[in-house]
């Protein structure tokens, strides 16, 4: 019998298989899947490895898929990934959760005071101008994950722990009656297809305005890739206090393929960061979310 994550898992590289992998024809050396860099023969070399160790490979597909159309699928798709094999941790981490893409962080209880200050930055052009007309404060993630807050009758399911008493827990957010209407932020997931040097700084700009600009406890924050080249994911991996961790969508298979490509610096790099907590498989994200 397969375990369900693996399952999951299975499933979430065959759709990513299926609708993002696209061979880009007659690159520098040779043809080579949509998410390797053409003109690095390394970059080709893993991605060839890694692709060959997908579920049920397909005839070869040269359609094309925009970077923009790459970028939405690998976001639904982990979002699916990760709102099913979560379901499975129920048991272990209880509550009802919205798995959602594209949303501001101003929606969500942490972040509600950002959303007046937006609405003052509109009103005031002088308060515009000194902080800018497009406020970095109200970043939106590629994919949220929510906890709606919990009734007093949830909370006094097995044994009385609150009643009409307003002396105490007063102010927890996730009571319904002191917080009637916003969720609360769990997790903020951004989403890179590949890593290129001058797209990783907005990965890091979004996690400091989470970590800076908080009223309350601080969500989760990562990033998924399908980057093949460990020296190009350790641009946003290595360093700590603004991601939790960087997850790479087939780790195992990115390291067998280093190994038998023999690429001792780029294997060094992906065991540095492994070992240092810096890098995990897609696989370990549910189970991280639910500490």
């Amino acid at each position: 019998m397969v375990a369900e994550i693996a399952r999951l898992r299975a499933e979430y590289h065959a759709f990513i298989r299926d609708n993002i992998i696209r061979i880009s024809p007659s690159g520098v050396f040779g043809d080579y899947p949509n998410f390797a860099d053409g003109g690095s023969r390394t970059s080709v070399n893993v991605v060839w490895g890694i692709y060959k160790r997908l579920p049920e490979q397909a005839q070869l597909d040269v359609s094309l898929v925009s970077g923009q159309a790459r970028g939405s699928y690998f976001e639904n798709a982990t979002r699916v990934f990760l709102q099913s094999s979560f379901a499975l941790l129920a048991h272990i981490r209880p509550g009802r959760w919205r798995y959602e893409t594209s949303r501001s962080i101003a929606s969500f209880d942490q972040y509600r005071h950002l959303a007046y200050l937006s609405e003052a930055l509109n009103r005031d052009k002088v308060l515009k101008t000194m902080l800018g007309a497009n406020s970095d404060y109200i970043v939106t993630p590629d994919i949220v994950v929510s906890r709606l807050p919990i009734t007093d009758e949830e909370i006094n399911q097995n044994t009385t722990v609150l009643d009409d008493s307003q002396s105490v827990a007063a102010n927890t957010r996730l009571r319904t009656q002191n917080n009637p209407d916003r969720p609360i932020l769990h997790a903020s997931i951004s989403c890179k297809w590949t890593i290129r040097s001058d797209r990783t700084q907005n990965t890091r700009t979004e996690a400091l305005n989470l970590i800076r600009n908080r009223k309350g406890n601080l969500p989760h924050i990562v990033a998924v890739t399908a980057e093949p080249l460990p020296t190009r994911i350790a641009a946003i991996a290595l360093g700590t206090g603004d991601l939790d961790c960087v997850y790479h969508f087939a780790l195992p298979e990115l390291r067998q393929s280093l190994i038998d490509l023999e690429n001792e610096d780029q294997l060094d790099m992906l065991d540095l960061m492994v070992g240092g907590m810096r890098l995990r498989d897609i696989s370990d994200l549910p189970f991280d979310l639910a500490v």
